[in-house]
């Protein structure tokens, strides 16, 4: 089966500078997948290079090096333009329309008419959570109602394969609980959901797969269960009935630290290369009760920092006699194609 995204060596420059103008590299030979039926977040801190993807993927920009496909199709086949929907990261449509009239409006370009293009068009508007909103001008909207009429034509016409520009933007919680839960259902009917976004704990919720972009380069791609399960930080375990704390310097380097809860209670940590069942009898003692053991893994945004701080200081001006020089490959956590 084919990806349902698929980039390989992707590149994008820019002409920068007034006086002798130098190529800036936007996008550096990105190459990642999508598989169908996924939710794939593609993270990086602002200028990392997700938007100019996106706009790659859209053809509202060319790539300077490299190709990139849709539904097995390249992107500048007419076909996939109607099986695909786009949300831009700062939509923004004609004022002087209500919500209504604009989904109209964009349903008739798909070809949609009479009472499938109303039902349609209220279901949507119902799906993002504008009631009797719909029927204002849109120059009276909120930022984050903006958003999810920019939602609504994302998805006015079916896509197989939606895309996401930072969807959370400008959204209260309430807004972005309704997101993802929108999200949640376009990947339980089947459909790919590609979306770029900083908001770090959106992706640990939704994201089955990731990549993580800084300075235009890719430095991470792979399941999320696998990124997370990189690095074991240590073992939390909480007891209580303690008529004292352990000592620390008893246990050496198994033991971490101890953080007092409550009146005998306590949190302690301990190293990520020990067995804790081993020393639960030396820490509980004669009359301590364990809680609970929890293995301390790194975050999504541990990883993320750490990634985005290994991308370094480096140029992204591009000097003719570099340009061919090899990069480093990006830390994969599974085979790309």
């Amino acid at each position: 089966m084919a990806a349902a995204v698929e980039t390989f060596d992707l590149s994008k420059d820019y002409r920068v500078g007034f006086w002798r103008p130098k190529p800036y590299r936007a996008l550096d030979r990105v190459t990642f997948h999508v598989d169908p039926g996924e939710v794939f977040g593609f993270l990086g801190p602002n200028g990392a290079g997700k938007t100019t993807t996106l706009k790659l993927l859209m053809q509202l920009v060319f790539p300077t090096g490299g190709q990139a496909t849709i539904l097995g199709k390249p992107v500048g086949d007419v076909r996939v333009k109607q099986r695909i929907g786009f949300l831009p990261e700062n939509p923004y449509f004609y004022d002087y329309l209500t919500a209504e009239e604009l989904l109209t409006y964009f349903a008739g370009l798909f070809g949609y008419a009479g009472s499938d293009r109303t039902q349609r068009v209220s279901r949507l508007l119902d799906d993002v959570g504008l009631g009797h909103e719909r029927r204002l001008q849109l120059r009276k909207f909120s930022k984050g109602m903006i958003q999810r009429v920019g939602l609504a034509q994302a998805l006015i016409n079916d896509p197989e394969v939606v895309f996401l520009d930072e969807p959370m933007s400008g959204l209260d919680p309430l807004g972005r609980r309704d997101v993802r839960e929108l999200i949640l259902r376009l990947r339980a009917e089947g459909r790919t959901v590609f979306f770029s976004s900083h908001i770090l704990s959106d992706a640990e919720t939704l994201c089955s797969r990731i990549a993580i972009v800084a300075k235009g380069r890719l430095m991470a791609a792979g399941r999320l269960s696998e990124i997370l399960a990189v690095r074991m930080l240590g073992w939390e375990v909480i007891v209580e009935e303690l008529d004292a704390p352990p000592d620390v310097a008893a246990f050496g380097a198994a033991l971490k630290k101890v953080t007092p809860i409550d009146a005998k209670r306590y949190q302690i940590e301990l190293a990520p290369d020990v067995r804790p069942e081993q020393l639960l009898p030396r820490l509980l003692g004669a009359r301590g009760r364990l809680v609970s053991i929890l293995p301390v893994r790194e975050t999504l945004e541990d990883f993320f920092v750490r990634q985005v701080n290994d991308a370094g200081n480096s140029s992204r001006f591009v000097e003719p006699e570099t340009e061919t020089k090899k990069e480093p490959e990006p830390v994969a956590m599974e085979k790309t194609r």
